[in-house]
């Protein structure tokens, strides 16, 4: 297994990158998306930030990409999430749907002339919501958690994923989404990509959902339960067909008559079918409806066992930390990342020392 880490566009810089290796990771997840950039007046949670008309990615700018990570002697793994531009007609059915889809397909295919493996993707309309920020974790320290006591507003015209692509939409909202009409847009989705994928030799990998509720904002989830990732598996089988193992998003999830709530199971099940694009390695406490992000080693995952299972399944992939309860000092993000690094790397050090 690899340790990775995840960048946000704006931490894509050499001294995050120099951080990252002398933390001991040799690989990157990057994400391009602005999440938090430009804002509309007002903004809150009710909208991230402005995704606007994004040109696509070009092949230029990936491979000036994977240079600058690899001139830190590290290695560019994976790209985390489409821009809201590039696909809301894809998510809501609209009329640019299959100009949207010819500029994924544009996409993935300079992702593979680029060298790099996977794509992450969230198929969801609503993205996240109800997150409020606390001392949840050991120590008092910040993180977030889910309350579901938040309102669920509607989502507005012009908005996907808490991101606005649209800030002249007219009033009103999206409406509602079934859970059919979600899974039809899913596999309609998976049978124009995926052989275009697998030409490219890149794998498409699905992140559940978090929160892992049925329905959110009026519109349904795709992956709230840990069984629902076999059947994205069903709808197209390929090895491009993967999965964006997310430990605290399934570990959040209510148990269930498959798996009973127990997630080693779950990550062998995955495991087995070498299904995993990469893992995001994060521990939480508590399930949905109320449920906090608290560090590596504390939360109700034994993940030293999550690192035996995925060790015996032959997992050879990327694990990143993903998110992380931030450390009261000068620097806390840097600061969390470095402490689930050196645990996550120090539990892999440990499986390979067993194995001798």
């Amino acid at each position: 297994m690899k340790l990775g880490l995840g960048l946000y566009r704006h931490m894509l810089t050499p001294k995050n990158l120099c951080f990252a290796r002398q933390c001991g990771a040799t690989h990157i997840v990057a994400h391009l998306v602005d999440y938090l950039g430009e804002r509309l007046p007002g903004q809150s949670q009710a909208g991230w930030g402005v995704s606007g008309d994004k040109p696509l990615w070009t092949l230029e700018e990936l491979l000036a990409l994977r240079r600058s990570v690899e001139a830190e002697g590290l290695t560019l793994h994976a790209l985390e999430n489409f821009d809201p531009a590039h696909w809301y007609d894809v998510l809501l059915d609209g009329p640019k749907r299959d100009e949207q889809i010819a500029g994924l397909k544009t996409m993935v295919q300079r992702v593979g002339e680029a060298g790099i493996s996977v794509i992450g993707y969230n198929f969801s309309i609503a993205g996240v919501w109800g997150w409020t920020q606390g001392p949840y974790a050991r120590g008092g320290a910040l993180s977030v958690g889910f309350d579901d006591s938040v309102p669920h507003t509607p989502i507005p015209n012009g908005q996907v994923w808490n991101m606005t692509y649209d800030p002249d939409a007219p009033s009103g909202t999206v409406g509602e989404v079934s859970t059919e009409q979600l899974w039809d847009r899913l596999e309609r989705f998976l049978h124009e990509l995926l052989p275009v994928a697998e030409a490219a030799g890149v794998r498409l990998a699905l992140h559940p959902d978090d929160p892992p509720m049925p329905t959110l904002r009026g519109t349904a989830r795709l992956v709230y339960q840990p069984q629902l990732y076999q059947r994205v598996l069903d709808l197209y089988p390929s090895r491009a067909n993967a999965l964006e193992l997310c430990l605290g998003s399934l570990q959040e999830m209510q148990p269930e008559a498959v798996f009973g709530g127990d997630l080693h199971r779950v990550v062998d099940h995955y495991a087995a079918q070498d299904a995993i694009g990469y893992v995001h390695f994060r521990n939480v406490r508590g399930r949905v409806p109320n449920y906090f992000e608290v560090f590596v080693d504390e939360g109700d995952v034994d993940m030293l066992g999550v690192l035996q299972v995925l060790d015996e399944r032959g997992f050879d992939g990327v694990l990143i930390p993903d998110h992380t309860p931030q450390l009261e000092c000068g620097a806390p993000w840097h600061a969390g990342m470095a402490f689930a690094l050196g645990y996550m790397r120090a539990g892999l050090q440990a499986l390979g020392r067993s194995r001798t």
